[in-house]
């Protein structure tokens, strides 16, 4: 699927207006590291507290794929593609620290990654690759979005409220999503990451 630059990020999980379910041929798909609780909810709180409606779609999260279109006849495939990429990645840790943005070249505030930044990386590759082969618009940074396309103070309020959080968790597995006619994004396979060690 070719698209030329726009200014949505690209890997924040929202309704692409311009993609559609009707024919039944084709679905989106994106593979997430998620935030267990008891961030995830404190997250899903700050997001919808800054006026994002992306709060009740999709729980907070560091995207290893972005939102994706594939063909339907292709699931069996990528299913078995994702399964060898997590049995060659170990678990790792991930310590969540502060708030940057993107700002000015996108509307968004996230919570960063401070450890666990190559992981994600080597993963994030490694799935893009094969039936997943994709380019991406902006080089790839792992990072949880609390903030996305809201009014200038709110993702300022999100900026400096989250500017003290500290979440730390292991990762033992990567999720992909699926997304739903309305935009949700639903559970469809959790992959445990069975590696060796690096």
């Amino acid at each position: 699927m070719s698209e030329g630059p726009r200014r949505t990020a690209e890997d924040t999980f929202v309704p692409r207006r311009t993609q559609t379910h009707a024919t039944g041929d084709t679905t989106i798909l994106g593979v997430v590291v998620p935030v267990p609780e008891p961030w995830a909810q404190l997250l899903v709180e700050w997001r919808g507290k800054v006026g994002d409606p992306q709060a009740s779609l999709v729980p907070p999260h560091v995207t290893l794929l972005p939102p994706t279109e594939v063909a339907v006849a292709d699931r069996p495939a990528i299913t078995a593609h994702l399964a060898q990429v997590a049995r060659r990645h170990p678990p790792f840790a991930v310590h969540l620290s502060g708030t940057g943005t993107f700002r000015p070249i996108s509307e968004v505030v996230f919570v960063a990654v401070a450890r666990g930044i190559a992981d994600c990386e080597l993963i994030a590759t490694d799935v893009r690759t094969g039936p997943l082969a994709r380019s991406l618009t902006f080089p790839y940074h792992p990072h949880v979005t609390v903030a996305h396309d809201v009014p200038t103070d709110m993702l300022d309020m999100a900026y400096a409220g989250l500017v003290d959080l500290q979440a730390e968790f292991r990762v033992d597995a990567f999720t992909e999503f699926e997304q739903l006619p309305g935009g949700a994004w639903a559970v469809a396979r959790e992959y445990p990451l069975t590696g060796p060690p690096h």
